[in-house]
């Protein structure tokens, strides 16, 4: 079992820059990719994508790439020509300048447009090869965060499963009590309205039958014990089992509520609150469950 909760970071060490990659994943019902990439490296993010869906199945991904350059060589160059251009025109518009004031005026001129010329950076095969290295070292430490994560989550989601199993059994030990409670109900409600010296016994008990076969949540119990086992089972797998646990904790809701409609007896109903709030409990950490 693995969580949906996860945090991965790698640092490429190349000749001219440093580039950090984080990635941040958090719950969603299917994948979700949202990604703050340089320029330069814009040209990969089809294949970034690609390499994510592979590792994140679900869930909502958020990857940063930054990047610091560590050459001494800056790309970005004086424009001579238009400097040179700028400088005649501006002395022109002042001779009466004194020779100091050359500083002041070739300040001036580099905050004018297009002063300085920064040449485009090309993006390098073999320095991509190593940055996607990191990328994939990132989304592994991504894997083993989730699968810690995902520890803990199947501990709680396990240990409210067995407290369900527990009050399962509790309800079986008012089952007969309930059956003689709802036999005294029909014959004081039966002599309220009837003679009872006019009742028949055989058809009263047959009746009875009736009624007792309409309130029998039996079926209902067999079924809710089976989709225990069925969760403790899947649970066990590998991969993403997050809908699937989801679809079995329904399918146990369903059968809890029966049980709950057709009980008739306070501590049966008691028992039933209880499976109720342990359950919401289980599906709300399945909610973050791959």
């Amino acid at each position: 079992m693995q969580s949906m909760t996860g945090y991965g970071k790698s640092i490429c060490e190349l000749p001219n820059k440093t580039v950090t990659i984080e990635i941040k994943t958090l719950n969603s019902k299917q994948l979700d990719v949202f990604t703050r990439i340089p320029n330069l490296y814009r040209e990969k993010e089809l294949e970034i994508r690609n390499i994510i869906s592979r590792f994140l199945i679900r869930g909502k991904v958020e990857l940063n790439v930054t990047y610091e350059n560590n050459d001494t060589n800056s790309t970005a160059k004086i424009n001579v020509p238009l400097v040179k251009e700028y400088y005649a025109q501006l002395k022109e518009l002042t001779r009466e300048l004194g020779p100091d004031e050359k500083e002041a005026l070739l300040q001036t001129i580099m905050r004018f447009p297009d002063a300085l010329k920064i040449d485009k950076e090309e993006l390098d095969e073999e320095e991509w090869n190593q940055i996607s290295k990191q990328l994939l070292s990132a989304l592994e430490a991504i894997k083993e965060f989730r699968i810690q994560e995902g520890e803990a989550l199947k501990k709680d989601i396990l240990d409210r499963i067995r407290i369900i199993r527990r009050l399962y059994d509790e309800i079986t030990g008012y089952e007969e009590d309930r059956i003689e409670r709802i036999r005294d109900k029909l014959k004081n409600s039966m002599s309220e309205v009837l003679d009872p010296e006019k009742v028949d016994a055989n058809r009263f008990e047959q009746e009875l039958i009736y009624y007792l076969e309409k309130v029998d949540i039996t079926e209902e119990k067999v079924r809710l014990a089976n989709h225990c086992d069925f969760f403790n089972e899947v649970a066990e797998d590998s991969g993403s089992i997050g809908k699937k646990l989801g679809f079995i904790a329904q399918e146990m809701g369903r059968e809890i509520n029966t049980i709950g409609s057709k009980a008739n007896h306070t501590e049966i109903q008691r028992v039933v609150v209880q499976m109720k709030d342990e359950l919401e409990k289980i599906k709300e950490q399945l909610m973050n469950v791959l």
